[in-house]
């Protein structure tokens, strides 16, 4: 499928052109903020190919595409006629703390690409001199350093355009605050203030402080939101013959002295006292703190929530140099990649050795979502390895008084931009993170009844080994007899005793009732999940052979709405022979509810019969159904 297909399909599966409000991308998703989140077809979009998954989080609409994120994004962004940051008048409405994120998130994803080219410019300057390969006073090193320090230092310009963008008001406004900030008179009143002892500008009587305003975060875009405020009402008092020479000259008239006395200062203190936190917190904490961020770097990630860190990570360079919190960053990769190989050591499957080889490889790139979604959350036990591993190491960096010197996606070739007392500590710990992660899941990681080779891997294997040990044929021929075997551990009962009619006449398909044991659904047979009903409570499979199967745990559990229910897959998954499907509150549903479950063929009607095994005790390696083909 080409760029140009998915895209369309993207759109289409969103809710069409007309749907969108606002689209951005980072390093791997696309962001969507919808008019209706319930017009996106989330499963829709999970089948498409070129897609590892699609979330919506904090009220935004997250589509994780991976490395070729920005060429689906120029597609998406050209079908749809609108540029990066374009907001439609309708917004969703979402909580405080989601609009926050959102915000956060809008307005530094824009940056990045700018932000990571500058900061491996100053790693290479770091390298370069640390090395003493070249003194800092030569002039290429000079050239090299003015390209790093290009977004930092004027990272208020930046700011402006992508927080105009998010708040919906004049960029080139925006620009004109940014410049009162970054004004000779200012800035270089900041530095001489020391020395001179003028602190400030006399205004009336009224202070203007010199506060140098270069690498700020927050003064920016605290400036540009009541910006957004204050230009809509003064443009709707001003008449019309007149806007094109009041509006503005008022709003600046307004804004600039209101932000170089009150937001800027505000804004300057709060970023340093910010900083001054982090370190304090970190001090305190220590490797517990340098843990609890390491472990949980993961989660933010997956639920698009790392972007509200990023003010934090780049006042913390900007106010100290390095940044302690990148480091959780640096080892959760390394992890999400060291799960990803102990994977691929582990895994029997082909398809899924060379899926998790791969995947490795991304994330110790930089790229996690591959490792991440492609294999460690398909396994479970690989995203929680990952995350304790990574927690683990970053608490061993924080002895080692381990930070970033710049704002770079963490990975291989971006490890020079870490520094510690000794850059060897920062090798140990990425090796340690990687490492301790790919041998706790090469020996836990991976259950053994999800570990087991293809068909057509077995079915080489037993002919060149005639002796070899394997489980049931289900392959068909015309006459042949299938075997769907128990999904479910418990008492198998006919389906005529099941207390439904619809289930219980045969009506929609023979098969048999389960009571159920324990709260757990297995594959029956190797196949694919054609449906996972919202509410959780039914699972539809087909069998490489072609059996329709529905299972419907409980009856009337669907006025549960999911509560009580945990599926571990989704429509399109491939599915083996003692997968763990679906998990479920056994104790809780029974409190109201019937728990037997129909397990039903519902192309009964294709074969010549179908017909239970019922009164005996099942677990999921018996037969519990035959199908004469």
């Amino acid at each position: 499928m080409t760029n140009k297909e998915l895209a369309a399909k993207i759109i289409a599966n969103v809710g069409g052109e007309q749907n969108i409000s606002i689209l951005t991308h980072c390093a791997t998703r696309l962001r969507f903020n919808l008019k209706d989140n319930n017009k996106a077809d989330l499963e829709a979009l999970k089948k498409l190919d070129g897609v590892l998954t699609a979330q919506i989080k904090s009220g935004q609409l997250q589509v994780v595409i991976g490395a070729k994120v920005n060429a689906v994004f120029d597609e998406v962004s050209a079908q749809v006629h609108i540029t990066e940051g374009e907001a439609a008048v309708t917004e969703p409405s979402k909580n405080k703390v989601s609009a926050v994120i959102e915000t956060i998130s809008g307005i530094f994803a824009p940056t990045l690409s700018v932000l990571i080219g500058c900061g491996m410019f100053k790693a290479i300057v770091s390298l370069i001199t640390g090395l003493e390969l070249l003194p800092s006073d030569n002039d290429f090193v000079t050239l090299l350093s003015m390209i790093g320090d290009l977004i930092f230092y004027f990272f208020p310009f930046f700011l402006a355009v992508s927080a105009a963008k998010k708040f919906r008001v004049n960029e080139y406004m925006a620009l004109a605050l940014a410049a009162a900030y970054m004004y000779p008179t200012i800035i270089n009143g900041a530095a001489a203030a020391e020395e001179t002892g003028v602190t400030g500008l006399n205004i009336l009587g009224i202070t203007v402080p010199f506060i140098s305003y270069s690498s700020t975060v927050i003064p920016i875009i605290l400036s540009v939101w009541v910006l957004s405020l204050i230009y809509k009402r003064i443009d709707r008092l001003v008449p019309d013959f007149l806007k094109i020479l009041l509006t503005s000259m008022i709003v600046l008239f307004i804004m600039v002295p209101v932000e170089l006395i009150i937001l800027g200062p505000i804004g300057s203190y709060a970023g340093t006292y910010i900083a001054q936190f982090m370190d304090w917190f970190y001090s305190i904490g220590g490797f517990v703190a340098a843990a609890l961020l390491g472990g949980t770097r993961s989660l933010l990630t997956m639920m698009g929530m790392h972007y509200a860190l990023a003010p934090l990570q780049i006042q913390q360079i900007a106010e100290t140099g390095i940044s302690t919190l990148l480091v959780s960053a640096l080892t959760a990769n390394f992890a999400q990649g060291g799960s990803a190989f102990g994977a691929f050591l582990a895994l029997k499957d082909k398809q899924m050795k060379s899926v998790a080889a791969s995947a490795s490889l991304s994330a110790v790139l930089g790229i996690t979502e591959p490792a991440m979604y492609g294999v460690n959350l398909r396994y479970k036990r690989p995203f929680g390895i990952a995350m304790a591993s990574s927690a683990v190491a970053a608490a061993f960096l924080s002895f080692f008084h381990a930070g970033a010197m710049a704002y770079a996606p963490p990975g291989i070739f971006t490890i020079i931009t870490y520094t510690a007392d000794s850059f060897v500590f920062i090798i140990l710990g990425a090796a340690l993170s990687f490492g301790l992660a790919a041998l706790l899941t090469f020996f836990f990681g991976i259950p053994k009844e999800e570990n087991k080779a293809s068909k057509e891997e077995k079915t080489i294997e037993n002919e060149n080994d005639p002796e070899a040990d394997t489980l049931p044929d289900t392959s068909a021929a015309a006459g042949a007899e299938l075997t769907v075997y128990s999904p479910i551990h418990g008492n198998v009962v006919p389906l005529s005793e099941v207390p439904d009619e619809a289930f219980g006449s045969g009506a929609m398909g023979q098969g048999v009732g389960i009571e159920p044991d324990e709260g757990k659904v297995y594959a029956p047979f190797d196949g694919t999940v054609e449906m996972v009903f919202d509410t959780k409570h039914a699972i539809g499979l087909t069998s490489s052979d072609g059996i329709s199967l529905l299972i419907h745990v409980g009856l009337d559990t669907v006025e549960l709405n999911g509560q009580y229910f945990t599926a571990h897959v989704s429509a399109g998954d491939p599915i083996r022979r003692g997968q763990l499907l679906l998990e479920f509150d056994l104790d809780k549903i029974a409190e109201k509810y019937k728990t037997v479950t129909p397990v039903l063929v519902v192309n009964t009607d294709e074969y010549a019969s179908v017909s239970g095994i019922s009164g005996i005790k099942a677990d999921n390696d018996t037969p519990v159904i035959k199908i004469n083909a």
